[in-house]
């Protein structure tokens, strides 16, 4: 069973909020306070962030009337078990996204492992950072940044936000949300024992499995069809030839 800090279940009531009007990245916030001793279940969030960053270093567009939000976790998991901890995160945030989504509004999907689509074009990107604690202990940081009133005008990906497919909803609003969306999730993740039902809602939300996509690594780009994810949460790519390979970390392309 995951357990909140008052020893039941886990639940919206065992976080606490902090929110600041700028910071310089709201993920960096939450490791300097877990440093200091905080004990986890923090969420920090941010008008703006002065040095948002996304994976492999990107910068990341933050200025206000987007939501950027970081919840710290400490030792939330046996290390072995956080492999699956991103796609919790991404269930969590779909959700979230999809409440505040008006009546017949466009597709929202998960892009492997954690972006968060609306009609195919990227509203959220979910960045994951960890350390061990000089006492031991090991933080986990989710950070959130989600497009809501703007989007940048040049990125990897096509880009949209809530604001442009008519979600009139406000950062504010819209953290209420993922506050208890974030919640509900990692009850039923239950410190990874629950991977398998995170992975089937994952799989419901996900886009391209069964078509064609292109992944590209650090040193090559693989293309071949989208079969789903393993156990481990890595993307299991047919590229024709043998077995699926399993593939932990990349960039997805879809056609």
């Amino acid at each position: 069973m995951t357990r909140g800090q008052g020893g039941g279940r886990i639940s919206a009531e065992d976080f606490r909020h902090v929110a600041l009007d700028e910071a310089v990245s709201t993920n960096s916030e939450c490791l300097a306070r877990a440093r200091a001793g905080d004990p986890g279940f923090l969420w920090i969030t941010a008008e703006r962030q002065t040095g948002g960053r996304g994976r492999r270093g990107r910068a990341w567009f933050s200025e206000p009337g987007n939501l950027y939000a970081s919840l710290l976790l400490v030792d939330s998991a046996p290390v072995e078990r956080l492999h699956s901890l991103p796609l919790a995160a991404a269930v969590a945030v779909h959700r979230a996204i999809r409440r505040v989504m008006p009546p017949g509004g466009p597709e929202v999907s998960i892009k492997w492992p954690n972006d968060i689509l609306i009609d195919g074009r990227k509203t959220c990107g979910i960045l994951l950072e960890g350390e061990g604690l000089p006492d031991g202990r090991y933080a986990l940081v989710i950070g959130c940044g989600v497009n809501v009133a703007a989007m940048p005008k040049e990125a990897l990906y096509p880009v949209t936000s809530l604001r442009q497919v008519g979600a009139t909803v406000s950062p504010v609003e819209l953290f209420a949300h993922l506050f208890v969306t974030m919640a509900e999730t990692l009850s039923l993740w239950d410190r990874g024992a629950g991977i398998a039902a995170i992975i089937d809602q994952w799989k419901a939300a996900a886009k391209g499995i069964g078509q064609t996509i292109t992944v590209n690594l650090p040193d090559r780009s693989l293309s071949g069809r989208f079969v789903g994810i393993d156990e481990d949460g890595r993307l299991l790519l047919d590229a024709g030839a043998g077995a699926p390979q399993a593939i932990a970390a990349g960039d997805v392309f879809f056609g």
